[in-house]
């Protein structure tokens, strides 16, 4: 579920309603006077604890099989307010609550500028996560609004390049985000930049931890998250971080079409398609064939032939670098004339050299892939 997407169909009535006066009622349990609990099963530090009484739940713009989002305000800041589900019997309660824990423990120790922002948590009356708002649209539905006209290629790589850093500081840090896609790819106002949203399904990764299969979204999901037979939903697979590079080749692949992967197949036949078949979308004729290796790279079937994020990164930056930009239009004069040729041939060398880089650590990681294969 996307932490902050605008999709105003709440009504204006349920603006800065408090969120303490108005669950209160609903949900009984006892409250410390900064709303922390005394559940052993949360493990929140304090300092993570937002003061409920500050807390004004508005319009509501988004929504998920864990929870609601609501725009609303803390203090005078106005923030995004994701209020999770709390489960109708106790064991489920108990998993919901590990769940927000995991959450709001992983949110609060990364920071980059390409992930949303975290301000605080609530345990009671609700489980609340109060992060930053983002007014713009999520990258989903912005890609629809100029449907069929594509981005871009420049914007297609900048914002490539912002859900890259974004899943790199989370796998430094030894997260998995296992959700990636454009619903939780968030826009910034000026439409300049995404960050990525919906620590929901994220985990922390390790070596001897078993991690449930089937989480995500099916259209992005990795193959290796399936098997010959049909999992039992909470049957436990070995994976890893490598997941998230292959659902970054799907949305590199949408970035650059605009088009929805599998278009025409239901979420479990594109599941099917990728996992059993060894199905991919199709790549554009007109591609270029650095891109095409980038993407076909990412979502290779075996997860260890897959490139890091921060090769990825490498490998996305010097290609940028072989992208000419258009030249300043300018009045028709010999001295102008004479700077345009020679800015020109400064970039024409710029280029020619990030060709031959991006040559070079293509050539680096196919060797890479070479080695791993035997």
């Amino acid at each position: 579920m996307s932490c902050c997407e605008k999709n105003r169909g709440g009504g204006d009535s349920e603006l800065e309603q408090p969120v303490l006066r108005r669950f209160v009622a609903e949900e009984p349990r006892l409250v410390t006077q900064n709303g922390s609990t005394r559940d052993p099963q949360l493990t929140i530090d304090e300092s993570l604890l937002v003061d409920p009484k500050l807390l004004f739940i508005g319009t509501k713009i988004g929504e998920g099989a864990h929870g609601k989002v609501y725009e609303g305000r803390y203090g005078d800041r106005i923030v995004a307010i994701k209020v999770l589900n709390r489960g109708s019997t106790s064991e489920e309660r108990a998993a919901l609550e590990s769940r927000f824990a995991r959450e709001v423990n992983m949110m609060s120790r990364v920071k980059h500028e390409n992930l949303v922002t975290f301000i605080g948590a609530c345990k009671e009356p609700l489980m609340v996560i109060v992060t930053e708002l983002l007014p713009g649209l999520s990258l989903r539905k912005y890609l629809f609004s100029i449907r069929p006209k594509q981005l871009d290629l420049h914007v297609a790589l900048s914002f490539a390049l912002d859900i890259a850093r974004a899943t790199d500081c989370l796998h430094a840090n030894g997260i998995i985000h296992r959700d990636l896609k454009p619903d939780n790819l968030l826009l910034t106002a000026n439409q300049k930049a995404v960050k990525l949203a919906d620590f929901g399904l994220a985990r922390e990764e390790s070596v001897t931890e078993m991690m449930t299969a089937e989480t995500g979204t099916y259209r992005w999901m990795a193959p290796e998250l399936y098997s010959t037979v049909t999992l039992r939903q909470g049957e436990k697979k070995h994976y890893n971080n490598k997941v998230d590079v292959y659902s970054f080749g799907i949305v590199l692949w949408e970035l650059l079409t605009n088009r929805m992967p599998f278009e025409g197949m239901s979420n479990l036949q594109a599941a099917y398609a990728a996992a059993f078949k060894q199905e991919r979308p199709i790549l554009p004729e007109d591609i270029s064939p650095d891109l095409a290796f980038i993407i076909q790279s990412c979502w290779v079937e075996d997860p260890n032939m897959r490139p890091s994020f921060s090769q990825i990164i490498r490998m996305l930056n010097a290609f940028q670098f072989t992208l000419t930009p258009p030249l300043p239009s300018v009045p028709n004069t010999d001295s102008n004339e004479e700077g345009a040729t020679s800015n020109g041939n400064t970039m024409a060398l710029i280029s020619a050299r990030a060709r031959g880089k991006f040559a070079f650590l293509r050539q680096l990681f196919s060797a890479k892939k070479a080695k791993n294969s035997q």
